[in-house]
């Protein structure tokens, strides 16, 4: 079988493209969207993705703040300047980038973020509207698998879907978000983790399966069901090179499989700008949904409604 790539690039591409959109129809109305990003200390990698992000931002028209803090910064002093993004009207939504230094309270300074300006939607009073089905940011990989899955026409409603992986950014609230009675959603949802003992007996019953462990090569196309969907969704690295949780050799088997670039991560960002924008809009009271200047393209980002 010659699996259909789920092209992340492209989907993330075409976001972007009406974002920008979104974002001229605010600025057209003296409204500019601001996205934030704090980061601590000199970790390479985060570097690099803070500054995609905010290549991000400028190619739909966003306006980006950051905040580069020296590694050896006190929790009183991060918590601060998480203060200070927090009053600032100008920035709608924000994120801190993980993983902090050792000696801050990671949990602390995240729980000190004002949920309206959760753009990452991993905050607990965010989480719990994901858990009630409430209106609020959702959280972006799982938003952004969604997407992919929805876009590539790939049946969700009804389907046996597996989650390798339990973690709070990816796992657990993927389960939740396809288990719900909602459109493109509705899934029989099995989660399990890298402490089962036979990872097979799960995931060869999956229509759709999605790894989020974090562990390179942990599917391989013994494992999976003829004409069945994988997601890699968790990564590792060896050396400067990035590994995905699923084998190559997966697409003989599957019907459709994300590439090992290009597939999760290009969705997780764009739906930052898409949390970023609702954020803007919610401030200002507008809706993506139901104003006037909108209502052309109603039927977008359905899974932000």
């Amino acid at each position: 079988m010659n699996a259909t790539l789920l092209d992340g690039e492209k989907l993330a591409s075409k976001i972007r493209n009406e974002l920008s959109k979104r974002v001229a129809l605010l600025s057209n109305q003296g409204i500019v969207v601001g996205l934030g990003t704090i980061l601590v200390g000199d970790d390479g990698p985060s570097e690099r993705y803070v500054a995609m992000k905010h290549a991000d931002c400028e190619e739909v028209g966003i306006k980006s703040y950051h905040r580069a803090l020296n590694g050896s910064i006190s929790q009183a002093q991060l918590e601060a300047v998480v203060d200070e993004f927090n009053n600032n009207s100008s920035i709608h939504s924000y994120l801190i980038q993980l993983p902090l230094p050792s000696h801050l309270d990671e949990a602390r300074i995240l729980l000190r973020v004002h949920p309206d300006k959760d753009v990452d939607g991993l905050h607990p009073t965010n989480l719990g509207k994901l858990v009630m089905g409430a209106d609020g940011p959702l959280p972006c990989t799982p938003a952004g698998i969604l997407e992919l899955l929805v876009d590539n026409q790939v049946p969700i409603e009804g389907k046996h879907v597996v989650i390798i992986g339990r973690g709070l950014t990816i796992g657990r609230p993927l389960s939740l978000l396809l288990a719900m009675k909602r459109p493109n959603c509705n899934a029989a949802v099995t989660v399990v983790h890298t402490g089962v003992a036979d990872l097979a007996k799960y995931t060869k019953q999956a229509d759709i399966l999605i790894a989020a462990a974090g562990k390179a090569d942990i599917v391989t196309k013994e494992m999976v069901k003829e004409g069945a969907c994988v997601v890699g969704a968790g990564v590792s690295r060896d050396g400067k090179k990035l590994l995905s949780d699923v084998s190559e050799s997966v697409a003989q088997v599957a019907q459709w499989v994300t590439p090992r670039l290009g597939g999760v991560g290009p969705m997780t960002r764009a739906m930052l700008l898409v949390n970023g924008v609702l954020a803007c809009e919610r401030y200002n009271g507008l809706s993506w949904v139901d104003n006037q200047y909108y209502n052309s393209q109603q039927d977008m980002y359905t899974a932000n409604k």
